[in-house]
């Protein structure tokens, strides 16, 4: 089976849309790729129903029968590989690589995990507890049991900036759990959730399991929260949108998992590693085109390695090739859409305006088509700036310098880095390992990356303060995903 273009999936059927259709448009080029369905509210408390239909049966499902079809479903969109890559491109603007590995790829991997995730216990066995006699009864022991339950109904709303890893990192352990979903992907991009479906579908996940409901309006989201039939919202987006999606959330008492904004503050020391430094902090440029919330955006730079950083991170910067994200050799492609681009370059402005210098970008790309945003470095900049305290979500990193000497210079960065109102990652580059781990633990940030920016795709991702509540990724997320029971029995 495959994603019927234009149509909505609800209870197992590919539905016309009510609100009609919107066009999708290819950043880089500016035409339109795909007609994308609008539901109306209506549909999308249908879908919802679907999906509160289909929780009971699927949910007792063996864990053996729901691992088969994630797995199935990862074998048919690796299947269909190149072409999932080409729509993925089209619709976000990402580069080839980007495309391939790190949307498409990371979509497949995520169903795999997830597919053994399925597999792994549900039930721990708790230490019998040893009662006296009294009120509650006999003298006794009483077993216990912890026992992961389903939430149930679950609306997966999804960002832009990763058509394939983001929802497949939502639906996937959802599935896996017991869960059915009510999908409501990104408005810019949503076709790709649409292929992903389709493959859910084609490997056997009964009707009104899996749900997609897509719309431009804000109607659409809005009906996604607010549902019913909803038990759980699970959200990645801006923290403006987070908190109110919350506040809608408490009113039923709406189980949530957000991953919201972050403002990546990444502490470089005097004794770092600077072309490490550099090249990690340089993937801000590179990755989405800066469209990513886990960016290391905001370089806490001692004074000491402050000029030669300032340097390489310029050069480096001169590497980065701007252009079609098809054409071999690009690095930084597209922002997502045109009034994206003109948020980005108003921050720029606004740098400029707060006293910032701007050593490198600070210029649209000179392309007749395509939302391109050239990577810019803002130095000397100070930590009232609103170029440092608000997330810009794009090519754009600014350079706070600091001072200090000895356990001075730790106070101070760190003191720098938590005066933010996010917290999802932050980085720590130093020589000193043992430095670098005790900083870290001073951090108010949901991970830290001590001389890199990579991940462990086993543990926990989420933030503190106003980047989101929850976390996932991992066992982390059928935790997310799950309600905990307890069982208790006489010995």
């Amino acid at each position: 089976m495959s994603a019927v273009e234009g149509k909505l999936l609800i209870g197992g059927e590919w539905v016309e849309p009510a609100g009609g259709t919107y066009d999708v448009v290819d950043p880089a080029t500016e035409q339109v790729v795909g007609a994308a369905p609008e539901a109306t509210r209506q549909q999308v408390y249908d879908a919802a129903r679907a999906a509160r239909d289909a929780f009971g049966p699927w949910s007792r499902t063996t864990p053996e029968e729901r691992a088969a079809i994630l797995d199935r479903a990862a074998d048919l969109m690796q299947r269909d590989f190149a072409a999932h890559a080409e729509v993925a491109q089209a619709e976000s603007g990402a580069t080839t690589g980007t495309a391939r590995g790190m949307q498409v790829g990371v979509g497949v991997t995520r169903f795999r995990r997830y597919a053994r995730g399925a597999l792994e216990p549900v039930e721990e066995g708790l230490a019998p507890q040893i009662n006296e006699a009294g009120p509650m009864g006999k003298a006794g022991v009483m077993g216990a049991l912890a026992v992961r339950q389903p939430v149930g109904v679950v609306t997966c709303i999804t960002s832009y900036n990763n058509p394939w890893a983001n929802p497949a990192g939502k639906i996937a352990p959802a599935l896996a759990m017991g869960n059915t979903v009510v999908v409501k992907p990104a408005p810019q991009d949503p076709l790709s959730v649409f292929r992903m479906a389709a493959a859910l579908e084609e490997a056997g996940a009964p009707p009104g399991v899996v749900n997609v409901v897509s719309g431009a309006s804000v109607d659409v989201g809005e009906a996604a929260v607010d549902a019913p039939d909803v038990d759980m919202v699970s959200f990645t987006g801006s923290t403006a949108v987070g908190q109110r999606i919350g506040e809608v959330c408490g009113r039923t008492m709406k189980r949530q998992l957000m991953e919201l904004g972050g403002k990546g503050a990444a502490i470089v020391f005097g004794d770092a590693d600077l072309d490490s430094a550099v090249a990690g902090i340089g993937t801000t440029y590179a990755f989405y085109s800066g469209q990513i919330c886990t960016a290391p955006t905001r370089a806490l730079v001692h004074r000491s390695a402050y000029d030669a950083f300032v340097d390489k991170l310029t050069a480096y910067i001169g590497f980065m090739k701007v252009g079609d994200p098809r054409e071999r050799g690009t690095v930084v492609g597209p922002v997502i859409s045109a009034a994206h681009r003109e948020r980005v370059e108003s921050y720029v402005e606004l740098g400029r305006k707060e006293g910032a210098t701007v050593v490198a970008g600070g210029e649209r790309p000179a392309y007749e088509q395509g939302f391109y945003v050239a990577p810019t470095l803002l130095a000397g900049c100070t930590n009232d700036m609103r170029v440092v305290r608000e997330e810009i979500f794009g090519p754009v990193v600014t350079i706070v310098p600091f001072d200090g000497a000895g356990p001075g210079d730790e106070d101070e960065a760190v003191a720098l880095a938590n005066d933010s109102d996010y917290g999802l990652i932050d980085y720590v580059w130093s020589g000193d390992v043992a430095r670098a781990f005790r900083v870290a633990r001073r951090l108010r940030a949901g991970g830290v990356g001590v001389n890199t920016v990579g991940r462990n795709m086993e543990a926990p991702f989420g933030g503190f303060k106003k980047s989101g509540v929850g976390r996932d990724v991992g066992s982390y997320a059928l935790h997310a995903y799950s309600e905990l029971q307890s069982i208790v029995w006489p010995g």
